[in-house]
């Protein structure tokens, strides 16, 4: 009976633009950004405690996070990789890092494979080059702290502790007023074809 039960089991979620993403073995093919905006906008950072009308959405600070990247390398592969670097949160959620570390390598094996798609359904590796992903986690990192002390209540150290040492790059504080839904998508739909037309347009880029 709980063989039968599991092989019923419904392991796919339906996306506004009528594909059926499988979580166990997602396919690239199934996967289109405008559900990936739709999704992240509506998505929000610190389980939704930060001030503001609005929430503060993972699309948001992912754009924060691809403006970072842009100061470090001016290629826009990586720049389309930073911006989707949490892409599988627009299936799953985002889950606190406190909370991901009480689910364990399941949540993680779940996380990987739906980034990988991602990559491979935008023609980035499926796996990034080890200097790309630090440059993203570094700028992640700092996205973070601007969150954490303008928005979500922490003090300077206890930001500094988690996240990163006050970090020397200035960023405007009008980047991490949460703005609605409707706007941060179309910012994001609108970033996401300004990177893809120049990485088609310089198809030589080195890797």
């Amino acid at each position: 009976m709980s063989q039968t039960r599991t092989s019923q089991r419904r392991v796919w979620q339906r996306m506004l633009s009528g594909r059926r993403l499988d979580l166990i073995d997602p396919s690239p093919l199934d996967i289109e950004v405008e559900d990936i905006a739709h999704g992240l906008a509506r998505v929000a950072r610190w389980n939704g405690q930060t001030r503001g009308e609005h929430a503060y959405s993972v699309a948001q600070h992912s754009l924060v996070v691809e403006w970072i990247m842009a100061t470090e390398t001016p290629d826009p592969r990586w720049g389309v990789a930073a911006l989707l670097h949490d892409g599988p949160e627009y299936v799953i959620g985002d889950m606190i890092s406190p909370f991901k570390s009480v689910l364990g390598d399941d949540y993680k094996s779940v996380e990987n494979r739906l980034q990988k798609a991602i990559h491979l359904r935008f023609g980035l590796p499926a796996t990034l080059p080890a200097p790309v992903s630090r440059s993203i986690k570094k700028a992640d990192r700092i996205s973070a702290f601007y969150e954490a002390t303008l928005l979500a209540g922490f003090t300077v150290p206890e930001a500094s502790s988690l996240f990163c040492k006050k970090p020397p790059l200035a960023i405007p504080e009008t980047f991490f007023e949460p703005k609605s839904a409707r706007a941060v998508e179309q910012m994001f739909m609108q970033r996401f074809h300004q990177l893809d037309a120049a990485v088609h347009s310089q198809p030589g880029l080195p890797s």
